[in-house]
């Protein structure tokens, strides 16, 4: 009977702390998820907005917005990939290579682009992308007619640059965490640097990478500035097609099937890629041991 007491009291106190978070996951987060489905079933009102009803036309209508699901697909996964083989070289450095005091500054570099608006920061990069940046320096060089700006590659550099930081502070924790004996083990047993990269650094930083991953992904997939300033409104992502939707067509049931799409994609293309990453993670492990 004394031994459940504090089991009791154990309980509440979890509960209590717990409570919080799951108020505000609960308020923020589902109930908003289901009414935006509720909509998705719903009709468009006639002067605009939403009407109660209860059809599937709007999931029907989604190819209309086929080429902004394509452009989100496509450049989403390609701009996390991107942004991972920049930001790993990085954080391996600033992990493994860099001194205390050089680890310092590069991290406080790293940070710095988040201490001003990202509006600003992609308008800096319109300049730089623009017929009087880069361009026009290729044309000292002979290469001429280059364009870069109100193109799908804008949006790349603009992608790399603006999540950076978000795929590298995890990559490096996680790398920072490494285990240093490990790496000296390897080489003792005869491995080269770079087989002992692939077979005991890279699984190990896994984590890191999937989070690092997770963080740039999902915010690619719902961004909206990026593509409309880097990518001139040509480069239609789905952000883009929601504001459309809500703001200027007034199909709030047709945005909220879209809505649901795409949460529906991000939500699988996540499991999957997390399910394959621990997974490859569990098995280098594993061959580690």
């Amino acid at each position: 009977m004394a031994a459940s007491l504090p089991s009791s009291r154990s309980k509440v106190v979890t509960t209590l702390l717990v409570a919080p978070a799951g108020l505000f996951f609960l308020f923020l987060l589902i109930l908003p998820l289901i009414v935006v489905i509720i909509y998705s079933f719903g009709a468009r009102a006639e002067a605009g907005g939403y009407a109660p009803a209860f059809t599937f036309d709007n999931y029907a209508n989604l190819p209309a917005r086929g080429q902004a699901f394509i452009n989100t697909l496509t450049l989403a996964p390609l701009g996390t990939l991107l942004t991972v083989l920049f930001a790993y070289p990085l954080a391996y450095f600033l992990a493994v290579k860099a001194n205390e005091r050089l680890r310092t500054l590069l991290l406080v570099l790293v940070i710095v682009p988040f201490w001003t608006s990202q509006l600003l920061r992609y308008y800096a990069w319109i300049m730089i992308l623009g017929s009087k940046g880069i361009p026009s320096w290729l044309a000292w060089i002979g290469m001429t007619d280059v364009r870069i700006i109100n193109t799908p590659w804008a949006v790349l550099i603009g992608a790399v640059y603006g999540f950076l930081p978000l795929m590298v502070l995890p990559i490096y924790v996680s790398l920072e965490k490494l285990d240093k004996r490990l790496l000296e083990a390897s080489a003792d047993l005869g491995a080269d640097a770079p087989r002992t990269f692939w077979q005991v650094t890279l699984p190990l930083s896994l984590p890191g990478v999937a989070t690092g991953s997770m963080l740039v992904f999902i915010l690619l997939m719902g961004e909206y500035i990026l593509p409309q300033l880097l990518g001139g409104g040509k480069v239609f992502f789905i952000g883009n097609a929601l504001v459309d939707l809500f703001l200027q067509s007034r199909n709030w049931p047709f945005g909220a099937a879209v809505s649901t799409a795409l949460v529906a994609i991000m939500f699988v293309t996540i499991a999957v890629y997390m399910r394959f990453v621990l997974s490859r993670g569990d098995t280098r492990r594993a061959a580690l041991v």
